[in-house]
């Protein structure tokens, strides 16, 4: 469980320092070629949801919707991993943690600012996946591995079965 918190604590960690010294070093809008042609830092404010949905909708309950589903998924991952704490994988609970601590960091922005600070800016030629940033990150990389887990069986959160690198 030690490892639980570090992991959380490390993903809220760098994603809240990227979302400082982007904003500190490069101009909104602004995108620096990393790797030609498929990588690139791109500063962007977000203040819709996953891939800018809802970033049109010009309401000031906006805001408040997301830090209310943000707190609603913080609780269920919380109860979900009580739930897995004692009797699942490792990795199911890394799973829970990652998603839990993207979410976490993102939620932190929303309520501060209204936004989020998106930077990571992935192409190839003229497609372009919508810029994302670290807390993305760990909610997406979580929720392949939670949805791998639940479709095959293979961590089983409430039947006390647990893989060998349970710690």
């Amino acid at each position: 469980m030690i490892r639980d918190a570090i992991l959380f604590t490390t993903i809220i960690t760098a994603d809240r320092l990227t979302k400082v010294i982007v904003p500190y070093f490069m101009d909104l809008h602004q995108s620096i070629p990393v790797i030609p042609n498929l990588f690139s830092l791109t500063y962007v404010k977000n203040t819709g949801g996953a891939f800018g949905i809802l970033a049109s909708w010009d309401s000031p309950m906006r805001r408040g919707f997301f830090i209310i589903a943000s707190l609603a998924a913080i609780v269920l991952l919380w109860f979900l991993y009580r739930q897995a704490a004692s009797s699942s994988s490792r990795m199911l609970r890394i799973s829970l943690v990652s998603i839990g601590g993207g979410a976490f960091g993102n939620l932190y922005d929303r309520a501060v600012s209204g936004g989020v600070v998106d930077f990571l800016d992935l192409y190839i030629g003229s497609y372009h996946w919508p810029a994302f940033n670290i807390a993305d990150s760990a909610i997406s990389v979580g929720a392949v591995l939670l949805a791998y887990f639940y479709f095959t069986g293979e961590a089983e959160m409430f039947n006390g079965r647990q893989d060998p690198d349970v710690s």
